[in-house]
């Protein structure tokens, strides 16, 4: 693995679209995926679950409204959100241009 895999500067790799929310993957393998989720305001993510896959949101910068679960959760830069496997979840809407660190472990699809 090259050291540039190895760290990844989130601010640099973040891109944003006015037309939908952005999806960049920064790692996969058969055990994890990582990726930035970029919103610009307004923008949001479905509801949507994970079957035998926990996953997390890590705000890196911005501010949002989450749903987990029956939860309304509002998050800004610095804070966790968690979503255990099977537990419906999404961005109901970023209040200004949010960067979110996600992670679903095992990947998608393994």
């Amino acid at each position: 693995m090259d050291t540039l895999d190895l760290l990844q500067r989130l601010s640099e790799r973040a891109q944003f679209s006015a037309a939908k929310m952005t999806k960049i993957e920064c790692f996969r393998s058969e055990r994890l995926l990582v990726g930035l989720n970029c919103f610009e305001p307004g923008q949001e993510q479905r509801v949507h679950a994970h079957t035998g896959a926990d996953k997390f949101y890590l705000v890196v910068s911005g501010k949002a409204r989450f749903a987990v679960g029956d939860r309304t959760i509002e998050a800004q830069a610095g804070d966790l959100v968690l979503a255990p496997a099977g537990v419906p979840h999404g961005v109901e809407r970023a209040f200004e241009r949010t960067i979110a660190l996600v992670a679903i472990a095992p990947a998608p699809g393994a």
